[in-house]
């Protein structure tokens, strides 16, 4: 079991968490006193200072794509009997020491699926509230180290725009993070619409997480749905929040979609070619149009670090809507930057591992 999280199980070397005040030899202070020394050629220092130089100076990356797990949250998740060993088992230091190893700047948390999904309205609403309130103390505590995604009590609507107004309002949080169905409901229904309005009055980022919708539980014996329903849950939402009109009719919200966007680089023909030939939508759109919203999105890498899905990936989209994400703690950071330096150039590689994140989270430009 996972502990509170404090200052004092990290490192002697990493400041985050702990004011200058109470550091001796803060980062900047090791960056230029170690990397004089370094730089002098003065034998004797230690590798791990050496190390950590490296390793503090190459950290620019921003998460997108990082889930955590609350203490509230995991009670709830096991008491359905839905969690799992990565889930059990994460702790602050793994989340740190991840992200120190990959290069990661800035971690934007989020509890993956079900979240809340599976509960009561009440007890939805109050381990979404905790859990959120854990993140924004996980930022607290860790200074310029982490970000967050609000999770909401969907499907309970009145419930989640509540949350939304605290989340924002007193907590500060820098978009919501929500799964792409809710049993048998897609994202583009007319059931949500008050909360798309509500986070397009706010101009919010939406980052998006597949699960398993109650159509596709056990769809196929012996398959496990994050190896093939996660992908196609995805692109059912997608596809649910351009032709119900959403996509349009809320153009500030921001969208994220989680892993390439699943299966969309595969059904791309489906999505502005076929699906716009026959009714309901045959006059409805045009393909311009569609691929202007496919155009408009978010990508991230989480789970796809090969030549195959990126460069389709790539291919369907511009570089500036692909953001990095990692799938912590099922996929971990270092899993991702060969295949990110062969595919995409180094100027490429700059926009997807920070700057297009920036666009997103302008506050971490500082």
């Amino acid at each position: 079991m996972f502990g509170r999280f404090t200052s004092s199980s990290l490192s002697s070397l990493c400041t985050c968490g702990q004011s200058h005040e109470t550091v001796s030899l803060s980062r900047r202070g090791l960056l230029t006193g170690a990397g004089a020394v370094l730089a002098a050629g003065i034998a004797g220092v230690p590798n791990f200072v050496a190390d950590a130089v490296a390793q503090t100076a190459s950290a620019h990356r921003i998460d997108v794509h990082h889930h955590i797990s609350p203490p509230t949250w995991l009670d709830a998740v096991k008491s359905m009997k839905k969690d799992n060993p990565p889930l059990a088992n994460w702790t602050i230091q793994k989340t740190l020491d991840d992200m120190d190893k990959g290069g990661v700047a800035v971690a934007i948390t989020s509890p993956t699926t079900p979240q809340t999904f599976g509960l009561d309205a009440a007890a939805a609403a109050r381990v979404a509230k905790e859990s959120n309130e854990y993140a924004k103390k996980l930022e607290t505590d860790h200074k310029g180290r982490f970000g967050t995604w609000a999770m909401l009590p969907l499907p309970y609507i009145d419930e989640s725009l509540k949350a939304i107004e605290y989340a924002f309002d007193t907590l500060k949080v820098d978009g919501v993070g929500i799964m792409t169905s809710y049993g048998d409901k897609w994202l583009g229904y007319a059931e949500f619409e008050p909360v798309w309005a509500e986070l397009n009055r706010r101009k919010a980022t939406v980052y998006t997480h597949p699960t398993n919708a109650n159509c596709c539980v056990n769809l196929v014996r012996g398959i496990d749905p994050a190896l093939i329903e996660f992908g196609t849950d995805t692109t059912r939402s997608i596809f649910s929040v351009i032709f119900s009109g959403v996509a349009q009719k809320y153009p500030d919200i921001k969208w994220i979609w989680s892993h390439g966007g699943g299966a969309l680089t595969a059904f791309y023909e489906r999505f502005t070619v076929q699906s716009i030939a026959i009714p309901p939508y045959k006059g409805k759109f045009t393909r311009e149009q569609i691929d202007q919203l496919i155009d408009g999105f978010y990508y991230d890498t989480a789970a796809i670090p090969n030549d195959v899905t990126l460069a389709a990936v790539k291919k369907m989209v511009p570089v500036s809507q692909i953001v990095f994400g990692t799938d912590f703690p099922y996929r971990r950071a270092t899993d991702y930057l060969d295949a990110l330096k062969k595919n995409f150039s180094a100027d490429e590689l700059k926009a997807i591992d920070r700057d297009n994140a920036l666009k997103l989270v302008p506050r971490l430009k500082a």
